[in-house]
């Protein structure tokens, strides 16, 4: 079952440190997206990076619609992969989806399971519940972006990939995110973007109680940050900060930034 659980969901681990360090990635990525923050960690930490089912290297056949119909089947997954691993007291880094599946499995799991978290451009609910809850987007951008995506699977792709990156200068970037965007199977995709955006994390944010950073990221059209101030408000043990990366991906954006808040942050024990 351990062989199992480590194939269907591509799980590598490298590193040489005695504190495991875990790198999540986000919708329509896999765990390439951390090759340039990575080699900041192995010296220290045991790396552990993996791939969700749909994503990467992971099995395909391995999906089931129903599991992954909700965030908790995601989060029920992170949780396999530390048992089989026989892993406790990691830390947790999670970019956009994956922060509130860490966070998911922190109350599904128990505390011990995390040490601390680290949420780089997270949203708990990305969708507007005005006028108390701004998530940057209406019922009606998703609904549109769900259509394109069904009707245009590539033109979805290269429409969105600009938006989110925010690095114009830099069309590299831009056309690694849309290729990531291209492989991904369009109907898993799609299921995975419509748990994503139609997520409501919130009434769970009061019960998490792992010591967690919140890595808000400048201009991000995702995640805007009026949502990173409402997290720090409602997440005990949290803090925030502002980072001068703009765009949703600053992992590949500026690696060396994201490298040093979340060191300077595990410093501060």
């Amino acid at each position: 079952m351990t062989d199992n659980i480590l194939v269907r969901n591509n799980v590598n681990v490298i590193g040489t440190g005695t504190q495991t360090i875990v790198f999540a990635h986000g919708f329509g990525c896999d765990q390439t997206m951390w090759r340039h923050v990575v080699p900041n960690f192995i010296s220290d930490y045991q790396v552990v990076l993996f791939d969700y089912v749909g994503s990467g290297q992971s099995q395909i056949n391995d999906y089931d619609p129903v599991k992954y119909s909700n965030l908790q089947g995601y989060a029920q997954d992170v949780l396999e992969i530390l048992d089989a691993l026989a892993l406790k007291n990691v830390i947790f880094v999670g970019h956009s989806v994956s922060s509130m599946i860490g966070l998911l499995a922190s109350l599904r799991g128990g505390s011990e399971y995390f040490e601390r978290i680290v949420m780089i451009g997270p949203s708990p609910r990305y969708m507007n519940d005005l006028p108390d809850y701004y998530g940057g987007f209406e019922k009606s951008d998703i609904d549109e972006l769900l259509t394109m995506m069904q009707l245009n699977f590539i033109g979805w792709a290269s429409y969105l990939a600009p938006i989110v990156m925010q690095n114009p200068e830099r069309q590299e970037l831009t056309e690694e995110l849309e290729q990531s965007f291209c492989s991904r199977d369009p109907r898993i995709a799609r299921q995975f973007a419509e748990v994503t955006f139609l997520s409501d994390c919130r009434s769970s944010l009061s019960e998490a109680t792992v010591p967690t950073l919140i890595l808000q990221c400048s201009q991000d059209s995702i995640a805007p940050v009026e949502v990173g101030q409402y997290l720090h408000a409602h997440l005990k043990n949290s803090t925030l900060q502002q980072m001068a990366a703009k765009g949703h991906y600053p992992q590949l954006s500026h690696p060396d930034e994201t490298t040093r808040l979340i060191k300077a942050y595990l410093a501060s024990k």
